[in-house]
């Protein structure tokens, strides 16, 4: 079986809120033995709390299984990269090493490579993945194009990211603001982009507290 061609796997980190369902919900899979296959992540720990989920993007062509010498990598016909094949691979963390995205990961004590394949024993049945299930944010979403059009009215989903002079095309979508004019998401330009600066206005808050200080509350 294949997934189906009318469902697609949207992520939207700005809703992210670092509750880890997705992870402990990723371990539950039948097909992972209690190991989850995505992570989470801190965007800028230092000067910030926001957090995002961190899953495979199933690239058009993946660099992980381009740079794999054992051939350990296999894409499928409905564009799911699949985790490495364990008779195959040979833990040398070139697919680690190679991924623009971060997301395959060396688990030493098996020595494999593993990562999110999209949850295909269920997505190939026309399930949703795991972790869309239980995301209460709906930062991982799995539907087709007019549910998310419907649920993100201010958004519009993008599958092309630039890195230097690299551009990537992924089976999974991120979803970016409406207004903007790009197509592509230049990741390289975001990483060196001065961080904006925002500024939260405590007047409500202060005035009751102030308030209740007079009351003697």
């Amino acid at each position: 079986m294949a997934v189906p061609s009318n469902q697609h796997f949207f992520i939207d980190p700005s809703r992210c809120i670092g509750c880890q369902s997705c992870v402990q919900a990723c371990s539950e899979c039948d097909t992972h033995k209690g190991t989850p296959m995505i992570h989470l992540e801190y965007v800028e720990r230092s000067i910030s709390t926001q957090t995002t989920p961190v899953i495979c993007m199933h690239c058009e062509s993946p660099t992980c299984a381009q740079v794999c010498p054992a051939d350990a990598i296999k894409k499928t016909e409905d564009g799911v990269v699949q985790s490495a094949r364990k008779p195959r691979c040979i833990a040398c963390n070139n697919c680690v090493l190679a991924c623009p995205f971060g997301v395959p990961k060396m688990n030493a004590g098996w020595e494999l490579m593993t990562k999110c394949d999209m949850c295909y024993d269920r997505t190939s049945e026309g399930k949703k993945p795991m972790c869309a299930t239980v995301c209460p944010s709906q930062a991982l979403f799995f539907g087709t194009f007019a549910e998310i059009e419907a649920l993100r009215p201010r958004s519009r989903p993008v599958n092309e990211f630039r890195f230097g002079e690299q551009l990537v095309k992924t089976k999974v979508l991120m979803m970016v603001p409406r207004g903007g004019l790009t197509e592509v998401v230049d990741v390289t330009a975001a990483m060196h982009g001065a961080t904006p600066q925002r500024t939260v206005h405590l007047d409500l808050m202060m005035s009751g507290v102030f308030a209740n200080a007079a009351e003697g509350k």
